[in-house]
């Protein structure tokens, strides 16, 4: 079967490019030798239209809703599968046999205890530094943990022991974040003890499976999203030989914009903002119906996905769960669920195909958990830490060069310097 071919025309002269074909058929028109052939460079702000690496990790179609991570629908790995199987599943691009996964695991556990020097460090930042740049410091000061491991030219077992220490890591410095934010002293972890469960003990002092349960479907829901904004930070750091930790420290920063990360705590500052005005579900809805306004709906539709997202439905049955499970009684819960109800039945969001998103849902539970809404980026790198380490492995299997993305230049032209009056 011959290759498509796209042929550009400039000046008179022809130029042909060959398309790229993706497992599912997407295309891209593959421009590598533009710039060299032509002197042009392509212009697309935000790379909205630009596909910057071929990956086997995520794929996602927004116009039909699908979410799959190395072929399996987000909702069978939500219902069958646990956290640390898909971490598993990222980073191989296959699911483990039992003895697979019971050593990838005890790798896992290996690192649940946090460096004496990281739990310094946490200990000396001011109480009121955000949750998501103490975070950064921390994952940062791993480099100076393991300085010997750090080299691009290190052997593939001490980059794998790499992995398994921030994803070891990861419970215990999110726990201990929430934790000095709360005045709380440190525990030690269940060195033996399941993922999730491990998690909700060091950040709670106790053990909730149901809890457990629902926040191992929350990770696997934000485990990866293909080439977004933070994966592409974490890729593009990692592209000049940048080592793992301050990679995903940079993905982590990324994530922090309100822009990308922030949209669970927008939610709930929304709720917040109903019940303190007294607004009714329906009077905010009308409000938010009305332009002129300037009233918004968080949490409902998605900037890629235009029908529904798949993580919603998944999470939304889990959201029930846990507030079932604790007897949660809170008028801002009370109001999200009569806005959810108002806005479903509601033709102007049916119609536009405006419903609630995993970010509506995920701030509901983090809330019902008692997890302070400047936490709730915070919950999302925990998720996203898997897809951002196999993003960066994926990277330096494939020996990708360093990123450079082009500009087209619109200042001054060259000019002579004068020298000003009285110098």
């Amino acid at each position: 079967m011959a290759t498509e071919i796209v042929e550009i025309k400039i000046g008179g002269k022809s130029f042909e490019y060959p398309v790229t074909v993706g497992t599912y058929d997407e295309k891209g028109i593959d421009i590598s030798k533009l710039l060299a052939q032509t002197g042009y460079v392509t212009f697309d702000i935000g790379y909205k239209n630009t596909g910057a690496t071929k990956s086997a990790i995520t794929f996602l179609d927004g116009d039909k809703g699908i979410l799959e991570y190395c072929g399996y629908p987000i909702d069978q790995l939500a219902e069958k599968s646990n956290f640390l199987e898909v971490c598993y599943l990222l980073l191989h691009g296959e699911l483990p046999t039992k003895s697979q996964f019971d050593e990838f695991e005890a790798n896992v556990q290996r690192y649940y205890e946090l460096p004496t020097e990281v739990v310094a460090v946490l200990k000396s930042l001011p109480k009121d530094m955000h949750p998501m740049g103490i975070l950064s410091v921390m994952l940062n000061t791993l480099c100076g943990c393991y300085p010997n491991d750090l080299e691009p030219s290190a052997s593939e077992a001490t980059h794998w022991e790499n992995v398994y220490r921030v994803l070891g890591h990861m419970p215990a410095m999110v726990a201990y974040i929430y934790r000095k934010k709360a005045g709380l002293s440190f525990l030690k972890p269940r060195k033996k003890a399941d993922y999730c469960e491990n998690f909700i003990y060091m950040m709670t002092g106790k053990v909730n499976k149901t809890i457990a349960k629902a926040m191992h479907t929350l990770l696997i829901l934000h485990a990866d999203h293909e080439q977004n904004c933070s994966t592409s930070t974490v890729r593009i750091i990692g592209s000049s030989g940048s080592n793992l930790f301050a990679s995903v420290a940079g993905g982590n920063n990324a994530l922090w914009g309100p822009l990308h990360g922030g949209a669970n705590q927008e939610v709930i500052e929304m709720l917040e903002e109903i019940k303190t005005l007294g607004r009714t579900p329906e009077e905010h809805i009308a409000m938010v119906k009305d332009k002129s306004s300037n009233v918004r709906l968080m949490g409902f539709g998605h900037r890629v996905y235009k029908n529904f997202d798949p993580r919603a439905k998944i999470i939304k049955r889990f959201a029930d769960v846990v507030l079932k499970d604790l007897n949660i009684s809170d008028p801002v819960l009370d109001i999200a669920k009569s806005l959810e109800k108002t806005a479903l039945e509601d033709s102007y969001f049916v119609d536009r195909k405006l419903f609630p998103n995993v970010d509506f849902y995920s701030g509901i539970i983090y809330r019902a958990l008692g997890i302070p809404v400047d936490m709730f980026t915070v919950m999302f790198s925990f998720g996203r830490m898997p897809g951002w380490v196999s993003q960066w492995r994926e990277l330096r299997a494939s020996k990708e060069p360093i990123g450079r993305p082009r500009q087209i230049y619109t200042g001054a032209k060259k000019r002579k310097y004068v020298t000003y009056r009285g110098r």
